[in-house]
């Protein structure tokens, strides 16, 4: 039988500032996703990369006084960097600077033209720079300002420019929404989106006139147009496909539904992309003739000292500075904010965190936790156990499963209860071991008594490696280690998580 098919991607981070730990969140939960589903069997086709279009790059160039080019080829390097920092198990990262994608760009805008969903007009506009949209009264705070950016003024713009008839396509999506009652997770986001629609959609601008701002993909057939950063990137979820490719291509593999495999289109994004990705681009999808996404997961914003984490604000935690924090103290540094960013945030909602909130979560679990636990099992393994002992034990492991609470966790997009369903275990297996004294009865000078501490401590032995195989998508050379300790029967030559 051949295997399903399941695509994931991120959404991509514009490269005007180095990544925060927003991005470093989005990135390791899909990639916990699909280190589950490549476990489970599925073909996994794994996406992230970076935008680098737009004005706010095109202004950030202009002030170092270097060209768009230079100043994306240098940016987007910390992108990538921090994939391969976090142990990302990405299968591509995409650049919508790529020939690739410029291709695929140009002809989605082709066949939305041909369809009849692209037309041009002049008109005037409220423009925030900071989000790279047009902002309408209702996305307004009470100064006037974009909410999301209330440090920016808006920009007044008169110009002839395209638009993608957005309205054209409201009932369309209404009833895409109703044959797919799971299309948003969370469902209080689903029913946003769902009453934004249900509002009525206005057309927007889909172009910029190349003369104020040249930096863009140059509209099909109209030398003095670049398209507008959002439908250029957008496309990105399909040209990292090799789509307009669609024989014989990973889009044909990964995108369009078999009528023998089930194929599952999945996308991350945080909660100001609902808009873009929910209705924007599966619209946009429509009007090429393209079939929609399956799924698309809203995360919350990550907080700090309880406002917004931005750029703007000044409040960002650098994943590369926790990092570089933990480095002393474990072998596996990129593991502490693997664990942070899943266990530390909710799902679906705001989650506040600060320097203080790593620490406090790296004490408690990991130093004093999993890291302790394991130091504690594997002296008295080493002490008092031989090698038959621990062949005994790991016959034991084709038993080991994963919990169905843990799994219908993981298959909902539920990491952070999946990680609790861990941490959990690692606080029963204590409780055992304090209940059962295996410590003590190991010295005990009665034969029976030691004989069932050894019992005891290969029972502690094998739900130690319930635990790893648990880790494994959250915290994958953790996961190894621990198993590397209990099948050499050794203690760690210092400890997983040492004192910071």
């Amino acid at each position: 039988m051949d295997k399903n098919n399941f695509y994931i991607t991120t959404t991509l981070p514009y490269v005007n500032a180095s990544p925060h730990i927003g991005f470093a969140m989005e990135i390791i939960r899909a990639d916990v996703v699909a280190r589950y589903k490549r476990y489970l069997g599925y073909n996994v086709f794994f996406n992230t990369g970076t935008d680098e279009h737009g004005q706010k790059l095109f202004e950030a160039s202009k002030s170092e006084n270097i060209s768009c080019q230079e100043y994306v080829d240098r940016n987007f390097l910390s992108f990538l960097n921090l994939v391969q920092a976090l142990n990302i198990s990405s299968d591509t990262f995409i650049r919508t600077t790529e020939d690739r994608h410029v291709k695929a760009a140009q002809e989605i805008w082709k066949r939305c033209e041909t369809n009849g969903y692209i037309y041009k007009k002049n008109y005037e506009m409220r423009y925030c720079v900071g989000c790279e949209s047009e902002k309408q009264n209702s996305e307004l705070d009470e100064n006037g300002r974009c909410q999301e950016h209330p440090n920016r003024e808006l920009e007044i713009r008169e110009e002839e420019n395209y638009f993608f008839s957005f309205s054209k396509l409201q009932e369309k999506l209404l009833e895409f929404y109703k044959e797919n009652p799971s299309f948003v997770i969370p469902d209080f986001r689903f029913n946003e989106i769902k009453n934004f629609v249900k509002k009525g959609l206005q057309d927007f601008s889909i172009s910029r006139l190349k003369s104020k701002m040249e930096w863009g993909i140059p509209v099909p057939e109209d030398k003095e147009h670049v398209m507008y950063v959002w439908f250029d990137a957008l496309t990105n979820y399909i040209s990292t496909l090799d789509w307009p490719k669609e024989t014989d291509s990973n889009f044909e593999k990964f995108w369009i539904q078999d009528k023998n495999n089930k194929r599952e289109v999945v996308q991350y994004c945080g909660k100001d992309n609902l808009r873009y990705q929910a209705a924007t681009w599966q619209a946009i999808l429509m009007a090429a003739n393209i079939p929609n996404s399956t799924n698309i997961i809203i995360n919350g914003f990550i907080i700090s000292g309880g406002q917004k984490m931005s750029k703007s604000l000044g409040n960002v935690i650098s994943p590369y500075d926790v990092i570089k924090t933990y480095k002393p103290v474990t072998d596996f540094p990129e593991e502490v904010l693997r664990f942070v960013l899943t266990h530390e945030v909710a799902n679906f909602e705001d989650s506040d965190i600060t320097e203080d909130t790593i620490k406090n979560a790296y004490i408690t679990f990991l130093q004093n936790g999993i890291g302790n636990q394991v130091s504690r099992i594997m002296k008295l393994s080493n002490g008092y156990l031989g090698n038959e002992d621990i062949e005994e034990v790991l016959g034991k492991v084709s038993e080991i499963s994963f919990a169905k609470e843990y799994e219908d966790f993981l298959n909902s997009f539920k990491l952070n209860e999946a990680i609790h369903f861990v941490t959990n275990l690692q606080k029963k297996l204590d409780e055992y071991i304090q209940e059962t004294a295996p410590f003590k009865l190991l010295k005990s000078e009665i034969e029976t008594e030691r004989e069932n501490g050894k019992k005891i401590l290969k029972n502690c032995l094998k739900e130690l490696l319930v635990i790893s195989y648990h880790l494994n998508f959250f915290m994958p050379k953790t996961s190894e280690k621990i198993f590397e300790l209990v099948k050499n029967n050794q203690m760690p030559e210092k400890p997983l998580f040492g004192r910071i």
